[in-house]
């Protein structure tokens, strides 16, 4: 009786199904693991752009440190590991000093601190603003969280800041048509943006506000958005950003073309010759025509969705670049610093290694004699012709783990008969 309640109970799957969850899982993987096969600790590459990184409770509760992927695997193993996805900029912490007297079993000779790491709560195991773990036991579903892509803390949908999650850019299935997020938080020292183009916003709903400039006070303010709620901010129909006689003034198909203005072109009609000059110098080749560094942006936070390839559109000004260099931001200009590169990256460097793997075993095949080589071909037939057959015995009955290794024993006995 329990034996056949078992069997009721087991989960039947198809082979391809088997086979095709198999093939997910191990891209997923290495999309995440930026396809390091964890063999070699990566400290010895330095800073790394972007790469895996697991935080030890075990060893460092105070979750101050992180490891790589070989090191989760080798030098922990067994331990309570918290598992980061990717992080920027970080180094192997692996038997330094914050782990005391426990070394590295692949590379012990380390510095005492990596000076230019950085932690977030996550490294302890919370996340979000709320601060709970994931996965959260005591939450009555386990749901996905949302990576900023400058902090690179993760939040619940429900935490984002937002008067309801239909405002997170969707398409009708439900999936994101953002490429990357920016938390409330972070919005403020990317108050920039708002003056860009709606190229760079996700398609859905963005904060009802648009970006201009106080000729009275200097500062940057939000206001209420002239081009309806359902259209992301400078539009070519929206007021563009205006500033004081000593900066520039910037027509909003000057912004929408990522063109500025030069040395040559007409200026506002009622904007005295050398007052444009002056402007003008003050901003060459800038795409926004405004100094982001003077000014003081007076915005209330919140979250910004953003579109697949927007930090191509991102201004290269010398003011700009200072910006982001005071921000800690300029990471946003490399191309490998985006998730979605990184696992672009992966995914080349897993079909280069399958490419590998099948080299390597049409080269060991060529190298056997005749005999092996009929041998192998032989073995391949009867293991086609066996499953050819298990498959077709009863297509209305549902193939269960038993079933399997039972197919398997018997393929090993025939092989031991014949032998």
């Amino acid at each position: 009786m329990d034996g056949t309640f078992d069997d009721e109970a087991e989960p039947a799957v198809t082979i391809g199904e088997y086979l095709e969850e198999v093939e997910e899982r191990e891209l997923e993987a290495d999309l995440v693991l930026g396809g390091d096969d964890g063999k070699e600790c990566t400290y010895n590459k330095g800073y790394m752009k972007r790469q895996a990184i697991f935080s030890c409770l075990t060893c460092t509760p105070d979750g101050n440190a992180g490891v790589c992927t070989a090191c989760s695997l080798s030098c922990h193993d067994g331990h309570q590991i918290v598992e980061l996805w990717t992080k920027r900029n970080f180094r192997c912490d692996c038997g330094n000093s914050k782990f005391g007297e426990f070394y590295c079993k692949i590379f012990p000779n380390k510095d005492v601190e990596n000076v230019e790491n950085s932690y977030n709560h996550n490294f302890k195991g919370s996340y979000c603003s709320c601060g709970r773990p994931y996965p959260d036991l005591d939450a009555e579903e386990q749901v996905e969280m949302i990576q900023c892509c400058l902090c690179e803390d993760w939040f619940h949908e429900e935490h984002l800041g937002l008067e309801s999650s239909a405002e997170i850019p969707k398409d009708d299935e439900g999936e994101p048509t953002y490429e990357e997020f920016i938390c409330k938080a972070c919005s403020h020292v990317c108050f920039f943006l708002k003056l860009y183009p709606e190229k760079i916003w996700a398609a859905g709903k963005q904060p009802d506000a648009t970006v201009q400039i106080s000729k009275d006070k200097g500062v940057l303010e939000d206001m209420p958005s002239t081009c309806g709620s359902e259209k992301p901010t400078c539009n070519t129909s929206c007021s563009s950003p205006k500033v004081d006689d000593a900066q520039a003034t910037v027509d909003s198909k000057s912004i929408s073309d990522g063109k500025s203005l030069s040395q040559g072109e007409n200026c506002n009609g009622s904007m005295a010759s050398n007052q444009c000059t002056k402007s003008i110098d003050l901003h060459v080749n800038c795409l926004l025509g405004v100094n982001i560094i003077t000014v003081n942006p007076v915005l209330p936070g919140k979250p910004m969705f953003l579109s697949k390839n927007w930090r191509d559109a991102l201004c290269k000004c010398n003011n700009c670049l200072e910006f982001y260099k005071q921000k800690q931001i300029a990471f946003l200009l490399d191309k490998e610093d985006s998730i979605a590169e990184y696992e672009q990256m992966a995914k080349q460097k897993r079909e280069e290694k399958l490419q590998q793997q099948e080299g390597a075993e049409l080269s060991f095949f060529n190298k056997l004699g005749h005999v092996e080589k009929v041998e192998i071909l032989k073995g391949i037939e009867e293991m086609k012709d066996g499953l050819r057959a298990f498959l077709s015995a009863d297509s209305s009955k549902p193939i269960t783990a038993a079933d399997v290794h039972q197919f398997f024993d018997d393929i090993k006995n025939k092989r031991r008969r014949v032998q």
